[in-house]
């Protein structure tokens, strides 16, 4: 009664409707009790939560397997625990405890022995029914979350337990409302009954009406699950949990879920919903081949189409719900770029409005401003004309002096450097020209050696032979032994023969590797001098160049160009290049007179073609340095004074080129000999440069 005065206080708190059709209720519950000392309270209480759960079941299990069935799709029967077996013995009206201990209550001899014996001996073939063994009061029913003891020893007294009718009519016309609340009128014809009412009867009235209520209404369970027994944060017991979970149901409620469809969704609904995940699908068709459409469409499998709804498998529903927000954000978000590219523009448009405004003001403002300006600038202008004027005339006199001083004592430094000059050149051309001298008795001399050895060597071998001769026409014992003797000899020779072609082929291949790789080394050395000699002529042009840009405008400078070498110079680079075209028709004899010997024999034919390939190569460089020449000699009319060291350059080329052009037509000692003078000469090249490199820095200082 007092749980009942707080519901209707909650109730009239907060406003509820007395005749309102809908109602939200909550039911709170404790869960199944099983103590060491289990009477009449945890059997009414477990009775509660044994029709809970079978309400639970028919309307998760039994309800859904009738729908199922009723919309005709393929599913297959799930099996679950049904505990109607249990509510027939503890509520059965004949035959249930209840029952038995109503009818035991009546009579006022028996006791909770008799009671216990009669249980004993009507429940006796019940499978949910048992005695527990050394007991003559206790017994076990099998509820459907585990067995539980009871002990009858107070189930009598517990259930007589009433108010008398006459106290309850005293209490209600108490005038104290609270009491009279407590013990409410009992209606005429329950006050007319003398037939006795107990507490399980009354129990088991209210339960049945508490589940009609539930019938009529849609309920959503709720699970409590207790994490540990010693009620403190932070603890979990798993088996505990699990065990509770068992018992309330939850995992069989989960395993038929899993094993059936606890999604559904009538057609209308779906496509309300869903419909804008297939658009294309909703016109020109029906709602069953349109929700068919879109489950397929999306993807999903073991899905079934009934007469009225869609059912669907666990997770399906959430992935529907994940595409179907997709969409939604996606065209939100349009929706919103949209509205902001309006604002945003309207926004824009107002702004440019007002700029354009604040722009004519304020150009109009700078306007006035800059005319006021001009104005002042002008008188400021005129101001500053007359006194610079002024102020030119005295530096422009101050400057010429100046300037005069200066050209005097450059003029007087020009002349000696001119004058340095002059003696270091003809001493380089003195020292070149003993060195020459000396290169050539050098090399006249070792020639002259080289040309009486080989023709001593020739001429004893003809001393030989024709001594050999006269031996042999001496010997007249028999034409056998003379035979045999000019047999030996011919063997002799042919391989005298044989061994000195070796080793000349030996030699002349490490001569050739060996001079191939100095001259490429003398090559790479001598582009990479020309190419600082290069970055020197452009780096002294560029300072000379500045320092005409930054001299005084009143100073004049004068160059001085010596006419007479420049035409000298001119004729003699005409003569090097007729010369240099007759070079190359040499050649070009040459080679045709070498392709004539190359049929001659294949083993000087590999010697020429390796020869011809390094002469290739040496033409190639000589061209390029040419080049590099001709590129310097297009600077001479500005340094004149540096033509001697292109005109030696020419003359070196030259005397390269024609070694190259004999050496096609000589023998492989020759060609190698040859070699061995062009790296003389090209190492007597790159000392004449560097003297000559020195002498320019030393006049660009």
């Amino acid at each position: 009664m007092n749980i009942g005065r707080i519901v209707d206080k909650i109730n009239s708190s907060i406003g509820q409707d007395p005749d309102a059709t809908s109602i939200i209720g909550v039911l709170d519950i404790y869960g199944f009790e099983s103590f060491k000392v289990n009477s009449f309270e945890q059997l009414c209480i477990n009775l509660t939560n044994e029709k809970l759960q079978q309400h639970f079941n028919q309307h998760v299990f039994k309800m859904e397997q009738e729908e199922y069935t009723k919309e005709e799709i393929n599913w297959s029967y799930v099996e679950f625990v049904d505990n109607q077996d249990v509510l027939d013995l503890i509520e059965k009206k004949p035959g249930g405890i209840i029952a038995l201990l109503d009818e035991a209550c009546m009579f006022p001899k028996s006791t909770h022995e008799t009671f216990a014996q009669k249980m004993y001996q009507t429940y006796k073939g019940n499978k949910r029914f048992s005695k527990p063994k050394l007991s003559r009061t206790d017994f076990t029913i099998n509820h459907y979350a585990g067995d539980v003891t009871y002990q009858a020893d107070q189930f009598l007294d517990k259930n007589k337990d009433y108010v008398v009718a006459e106290h309850q009519a005293l209490l209600n016309a108490s005038k104290c409302y609270f009491v009279a609340n407590l013990f409410p009128q009992l209606p005429e014809e329950t006050s007319k009954q003398s037939k006795f009412s107990s507490i399980g009867t009354r129990f088991k009235q209210q339960l049945q009406s508490l589940m009609e209520t539930l019938s009529t209404t849609e309920p959503h369970y709720i699970r409590c699950v207790k994490p540990n027994t010693v009620l403190k944060p932070g603890i979990f017991e798993n088996f505990n949990v699990l065990n509770q979970l068992r018992c309330g149901g939850v995992l069989e409620a989960i395993r038929i879920s899993c094993a059936g469809y606890p999604t559904k969704r009538a057609f209308d609904e779906f496509l309300d919903r869903f419909g804008m995940l297939a658009p294309d699908v909703l016109d020109g068709s029906d709602e069953k081949s349109a929700c068919a459409a879109i489950c397929d469409r999306m993807g999903l499998k073991g899905y079934q189409i009934g007469k009225n709804k869609v059912f669907l498998r666990a997770g399906q529903m959430a992935e529907l719900d994940a595409r179907r927000i997709e969409i939604l954000a996606n065209a939100a978000r349009t929706i919103q770029r949209q509205i902001r590219t309006h604002l945003t523009r309207k926004e824009f448009v107002s702004l440019r409005r007002a700029t354009i405004n604040s722009q004519k003001l304020w150009r109009a403002q700078l306007a006035r401003k800059l005319y006021e300006q001009l104005r002042r600038e002008a008188a400021s202008i005129c101001i500053q004309k007359h006194a610079r004027a002024h102020r030119a005339r005295k530096a422009y006199i101050e400057l010429s002096a100046s300037a005069i001083v200066i050209q005097t004592g450059l003029r007087a430094m020009a002349a000696r450097s001119e004058y340095r000059y002059r003696r270091r050149t003809k001493a380089a051309v003195n020292i070149q020209t003993k060195w020459r001298r000396y290169q050539a008795r050098s090399a006249y001399k070792q020639h002259k050696k080289a040309t009486l050895t080989v023709q001593c060597l020739w001429r004893g071998r003809l001393g030989r032979k024709e001594l050999r001769k006269l031996r042999m026409a001496a010997r007249e014992t028999g034409a056998l032994k003379e035979a045999k003797d000019k047999l030996e000899k011919r063997v002799e020779e042919l391989t005298w023969r044989l061994d000195i072609e070796k080793h000349m082929r030996i030699d002349l291949e490490e001569a050739k590797a060996q001079e191939i790789a100095k001259l490429q080394s003398a090559l790479s050395e001598m582009q990479g001098q020309l190419d600082e000699a290069h970055a020197a002529v452009i780096k002294e042009k560029e300072a000379a160049r500045i320092a005409i840009e930054q001299a005084p405008p009143v100073i004049k400078e004068v160059p001085v160009v010596d006419n007479t070498k420049l035409e000298l110079m001119t004729s003699r680079n005409e003569d090097l290049e007729e010369e240099f075209i007759a070079l190359k028709k040499r050649i070009e004899e040459l080679e045709r007179r070498n392709s004539e010997m190359e049929n001659e024999s294949e083993v000087k034919s590999r010697e020429l073609e390796e020869s011809k390939s390094r002469t290739s190569q040496l033409q190639e460089t000589i061209e390029r340095l040419e080049v590099n020449v001709s590129s310097l000699e297009s600077k001479t009319k500005f340094y004149g004074s540096r033509l001697w060291f292109h005109q030696q350059m020419r003359i070196s080329l030259r005397r390269c080129k024609g070694f190259i052009a004999e050496s096609q037509s000589w023998s492989p000692r020759m060609s190698c000999s040859a070699i061995k003078h062009q790296l003389l000469w090209k190492r007597q090249l790159q000392l004449k440069r560097q003297k000559l490199l020195g002498v320019w820095r030393m006049d660009i200082k």
